[in-house]
C-alpha cells in the first residue's frame, strides 16, 4: 500500500509539472513574439549578428519594458481579483466590478486638477486611497442591500462604478480633460518605456505578499465568526487584503489605465481547473493572468498592424464575453 501511495504521488507530481510546463512555454513564446512585434526595424537575428545598430536600444528602452509591464500588470490584477473574491465571497467580483478602478481614476483626476506636478509615486498613493475608499463604499452598500442572489453583488458594483465614472466624466468635461480621462480609462501600453513602468513591480511584490498570506485570506473568506474562532483578527485581515487590492489597482491605473474583467475571468478559470485552494491557486492565477494580458496585447497589435487597438478594448471584449458565459453557466447550475 505504501509503495502504491508513493507511485500515485509521483504520478500526480508528474501531471502537475506537465500542466505547468505548457503555460510556461506558451508564455515564453508570447514574450518573444511581443518583443519582436512593432513598427520599428527589429529582429533577433540582426540583434545577435550586430547588423542593426539601434536594435539593443530599441529592445532595452521600449520592447522589453512593455512586455514586462504587460506581465506584471496581468499577474498583479489577476491576484487582486482573487483576493477580492475570497473576501467578498462572490465569484463575480473584481476591481472593475466593485467600483475600485473607477475610484482610483477619480483620485488621479482630482490630483491632476489640484496638484498636477505631483510625482508618479504620489499619484499612486492618492489613487490607492481613493480606490480603498471606493471599495469600502462598495462593501458598505452590500451590508445594507438584501442579497437574494449572488448576481446582485456585481450588479451593485457595476452601478456604483457607473456613478463614480459619471462624476469623474463631469469634472473632466468641466475642466477640458476628457481626452486625458479617456487615456486613463482605456488600458494602453503603447506609451510604456523604460522609466515609466517600474511602479508595476510594487504590484508584483504585493501579489507575492498575498501568496504568503494566502491561508489567512482563505480563513477570512469563511466569514467573521469562523475567522474569530480560529484566533485571527477578521477586520485586520480584510483591511490588509483590500489595501493590497487598492494599491495594485492604483499602480495599474497610473501606469497604463484600466484593464476590465481580468481579475474576474482568470481566478474563475483557475477555480474550475484546479479548485479553490488559494495557496495553490495564486501561482496559477498570476501565470495565466500575465499570459492572458500578453495574448490580448499581441492581438490588439496585429489586427490593424502597424496601428494598435488598446489592450483595454481587447480585454473588455474577450472578458465581457467570458463574463456572460460564467453568468449563464452559474444560472444553469442553479437551475
Amino acid at each position: 500500500m505504501a509503495v502504491s501511495g508513493r507511485k500515485n504521488g509521483h504520478v500526480r507530481r508528474t501531471i502537475s509539472h506537465a500542466w505547468l510546463a505548457l503555460p510556461l512555454l506558451l508564455t515564453a513564446a508570447l514574450v518573444a513574439l511581443s518583443v519582436a512585434i512593432g513598427a520599428g526595424d527589429f529582429s533577433f537575428a540582426g540583434l545577435l549578428a550586430g547588423t542593426q545598430s539601434d536594435a539593443w536600444q530599441l529592445l532595452v528602452v521600449s520592447r522589453l519594458p512593455r512586455t514586462l509591464a504587460l506581465l506584471l500588470a496581468g499577474m498583479s490584477l489577476a491576484v487582486a481579483g482573487l483576493i477580492m473574491q475570497m473576501l467578498v465571497r462572490n465569484r463575480f467580483v473584481e476591481p472593475s466590478t466593485a467600483g475600485t478602478i473607477e475610484a482610483a481614476t477619480l483620485g488621479v483626476l482630482v490630483l491632476a486638477l489640484l496638484a498636477p506636478d505631483t510625482p508618479v509615486f504620489g499619484k499612486m498613493l492618492v489613487a490607492a486611497g481613493f480606490a480603498m475608499a471606493g471599495t469600502f463604499l462598495f462593501l458598505g452598500l452590500l451590508k445594507r442591500i438584501p442579497m437574494r442572489s449572488p448576481y446582485m453583488v456585481p450588479l451593485v458594483g457595476l452601478i456604483l462604478g457607473g456613478v463614480i465614472q459619471a462624476v469623474t466624466t463631469f469634472f473632466a468635461f468641466r475642466h477640458d480633460m476628457l481626452q486625458t480621462l479617456h487615456a486613463w480609462t482605456v488600458g494602453d501600453f503603447s506609451g510604456v518605456l523604460r522609466g515609466r513602468y517600474e511602479l508595476l513591480w510594487i504590484g508584483a511584490v504585493l501579489a507575492f505578499a498575498a501568496w504568503v498570506a494566502a491561508d489567512r485570506f482563505t480563513v477570512a473568506g469563511m466569514g467573521q465568526q469562523f475567522t474569530t474562532n480560529l484566533g485571527l483578527n477578521y477586520k485586520r485581515l480584510t483591511f490588509y487584503g483590500l489595501l493590497i487590492v487598492s494599491a495594485i489597482s492604483a499602480v495599474v491605473v497610473v501606469t497604463a489605465g484600466s484593464i476590465p474583467f481580468l481579475g474576474l475571468i482568470v481566478p474563475n478559470v483557475v477555480s474550475i481547473l484546479f479548485g479553490d485552494n488559494m495557496r495553490r491557486s495564486v501561482p496559477w492565477v498570476a501565470l495565466l493572468g500575465g499570459l492572458f494580458v500578453l495574448a490580448c496585447d499581441i492581438v490588439g497589435r496585429l489586427v490593424v498592424y502597424p496601428y494598435e487597438i488598446p489592450i483595454g478594448t481587447v480585454v473588455g471584449i474577450v472578458g465581457g464575453a467570458l463574463f456572460l458565459f460564467l453568468l449563464l453557466r452559474g444560472r444553469s447550475r442553479d437551475a
